[in-house]
């Protein structure tokens, strides 16, 4: 199976990195709108958009993903779109309603992200309860199953620990079974996809790193009798004409990182992830230079010359990985720089890697 490309859309301020390095990227809708449109045209599979209600590491301006994702479905023609959703904020009825809907617009390109919830301010400040970390994944877990029974059968009862629901009707359903993506590094997030999603997102990490992650929710996988699923794995991209150049990049952005909305994000995610039973969670490793990208996109190595990236991107694909996510500190430029020169060349190497042609 050929790896397919998704992209984060910016639909907040301040785009993909904590820097205060000036970026050519927009966060509006018409911004995100054009960035969809090129992204299709180029080669990439799937956009990603992000949950956030409340300004975190510097993102003053949010665009909701749900709202957005409509309006991209009704302006995109080929690219799935992907909704970040936040169990807990919202009810899986309606949820699944607006998927669905989402759906019908895009003519079956609709996904979900189950994001199961690292920042407590927005739970507090819209004076929702805060659960445990285990907890919230449980709850996560029950979402699904609600959408999953909504979107397949003529009526819904389902009484769960967190959600009630009584002969609940959907119409229409989905063109297509919409595609369930989920993230998290702790042990509850890969029981949770071992058990129940299509897709298992990853921060960034070393070749060794995703490795044993992979394996580890194969094997729940299999432990729970389920079918393939699939991983994702989050990369920053710095594309540049020679090595040098890409890695002074790097060197700018964290240099001029915003040293205080870094910290504020390294308290967030410490303090959600010292309540998994693990005492750790997503972050528990990453260093400030790999929280400045926040999920940890630099170190998965998508940094160099276009042919040492697609030369990466080949191993991750060697090692299990289905979809690779990018992020760009220019969107009006690296976007389309990565579709044009990086795509084309990961197919080809594909094609090596598969013995239908000698090199």
């Amino acid at each position: 199976m050929s790896l397919q490309f998704a992209f984060w859309a910016p639909n907040v301020s301040g785009g993909l990195v904590i820097t205060d390095l000036p970026q050519k990227t927009g966060w509006s809708f018409e911004d995100n709108k054009r960035y969809a449109q090129i992204a299709e045209k180029i080669g990439f599979d799937y956009v990603l958009l992000q949950t956030r209600f409340f300004a975190s590491y510097g993102a003053e301006n949010q665009l909701e993903a749900a709202s957005l994702a409509s309006a991209l479905a009704a302006t995109t023609k080929k690219l799935n779109i992907i909704t970040a959703v936040l169990p807990g904020l919202w009810h899986p009825g309606v949820v699944a309603k607006i998927i669905s809907t989402i759906d019908q617009i895009s003519n079956g390109r609709a996904s979900i992200n189950i994001v199961s919830g690292w920042f407590k301010g927005e739970f507090n400040g819209y004076g929702e309860p805060w659960l445990d970390h285990d907890e919230r994944y449980r709850r996560s877990e029950e979402f699904i199953e609600v959408l999953r029974e909504l979107w397949t059968k003529e009526a819904t009862t389902f009484k769960g620990d967190f959600y009630r629901l009584n002969e609940a009707p959907l119409k229409p359903k989905p063109i297509n079974s919409p595609i369930i993506f989920q993230g998290g590094n702790s042990r509850a997030a890969k029981e949770m996809a071992g058990r129940v999603s299509d897709v298992y997102f990853m921060n960034g990490n070393t070749l060794e790193n995703i490795k044993e992650q992979i394996e580890e929710v194969k094997a729940l996988r299999k432990e729970n009798g389920g079918e393939d699923i699939q991983f994702g794995v989050n990369g920053f991209v710095i594309v540049r004409d020679t090595e040098e150049e890409a890695k002074q990049v790097l060197w700018d952005i964290v240099a001029n990182a915003n040293k205080e909305a870094v910290e504020g994000f390294k308290s967030s995610v410490k303090a959600a992830g010292a309540s998994s039973p693990e005492g750790k969670g997503m972050w528990a490793n990453a260093s400030f230079e790999n929280l400045v990208q926040y999920n940890d996109g630099f170190k998965t190595g998508l940094i160099g010359t276009a042919e040492q990236v697609a030369d990466r991107i080949i191993e991750l694909k060697k090692i299990g990985v289905d979809i690779v996510l990018t992020g760009f500190l220019h969107y009006d430029e690296d976007l389309q720089a990565f579709g044009e020169k990086v795509i084309p060349l990961v197919k080809q190497k594909e094609v090596q890697l598969a013995g239908k042609i000698t090199v």
